[in-house]
């Protein structure tokens, strides 16, 4: 029986190492002398030039970059945690989690703006709002929506020109979503009305940012509703067709998060990687991101609601609260 039940943890950790990464590269030299691991819900391009910099300081370290999904990252980092150095994901709640849960070191060490870090072991190093993505032809007949209720009249306006064209996150499987859908449901009752407006026009549901983005770019999807505004902006400048909008009712902004894992046999260097990439990023505004600024209007950065990290937003982990949300999110947008 042991031996039976040994055989069945060995298949479980050979099914854990067998990941299948949307992105897997190494930053510095393959024999290298140390190589950090970096679990991270971030798109390599967007982190590319901050590792590069790092490397270019510490030539005898190498980074090996990982990126997952958020909610994929966190069972991962939970099911293997001395496998990664560091761990880099937008969904705050979840890193949150990691750290009350004791997968965290503590960098007492490491002094940053207090609303940015939680016991020393969470540091925020940008701070991004959900932005709503257009397809610059839907602005031929109508303005440009300004706030929720604007984006409500839109879509009520011609309701057969967007139906099936409406994109958002699907907040069961996308952590960073359901993040995101918590915190407007919290912030105005209006996200409850819009979701119900987008459920009746068969919206279309989505695990990441980036994918609703490229469905905007190409004419597929009209609309994408939450998106990051960072990887919006970046796209904005590739392809013409797309309209950013930072909502000037209330902007949800949650901060991008890294933690070193308390398994990591590399402290003293996983450490020098956190402290460089909050100098790398201390330079943009305090709550900006070096592609955001020329974005937020006087009016939008007056109404940014900052996600704080705080263990509140552990509440909505709850096992019975999350399955209550979901259940009102589903009986809103899929109709």
């Amino acid at each position: 029986m042991r031996y039976f039940i040994a055989l069945i943890l060995v298949f479980c950790a050979t099914l854990t190492l067998a990941q299948d990464w949307e992105d897997e590269r190494l930053f510095g030299e393959k024999n290298a002398a140390v190589t950090l691991r970096v679990l991270s819900s971030t798109d390599t391009d967007y982190l590319a030039a901050m590792i590069d910099g790092f490397i270019a300081q510490n030539p005898d370290l190498a980074v090996e970059y990982l990126v997952t999904g958020t909610q994929n990252l966190n069972r991962v980092m939970r099911a293997d945690p001395g496998r990664f150095d560091l761990v880099i994901s937008s969904a705050m709640d979840l890193q949150i989690k990691l750290v009350n849960d004791g997968f965290a070191s503590a960098l007492d060490d490491i002094t940053s703006p207090e609303w940015t870090h939680w016991r020393n072991s969470l540091f925020g190093f940008t701070a991004e709002p959900a932005a709503i993505v257009l397809h610059k032809s839907v602005l031929a007949n109508h303005p440009a929506p300004e706030t929720r209720q604007d984006l409500i009249r839109l879509l009520r306006a011609e309701p057969d020109l967007f139906r099936n064209r409406v994109a958002t996150y699907d907040i069961r499987t996308a952590g960073l979503g359901y993040l995101f859908a918590a915190q407007d449901a919290r912030t105005s009752e209006t996200y409850w009305r819009l979701s119900e407006v987008m459920g009746g026009l068969g919206t279309r549901l989505y695990c990441c940012s980036g994918t609703m983005i490229d469905a905007v770019a190409r004419g597929d999807m009209l609309v994408a509703y939450n998106v990051l505004g960072s990887y919006a902006a970046a796209q904005a400048q590739d392809h013409p067709q797309i309209e950013v909008i930072v909502p000037a009712d209330f902007a949800t902004t949650m901060m991008r998060t890294v933690l070193v894992s308390r398994r990591s046999s590399k402290q003293d260097n996983a450490r020098n990687f956190v402290a460089y990439m909050l100098e790398h990023f201390s330079n943009p505004p305090p709550l900006g991101t070096p592609q955001l600024p020329q974005l937020l209007s006087k009016e939008g950065q007056k109404n940014r609601q900052v996600i704080p990290l705080e263990p509140a937003l552990m509440i909505y982990l709850d096992r019975l609260k999350r399955q209550a949300f979901t259940r009102e999110w589903e009986s809103a947008v899929i109709q």
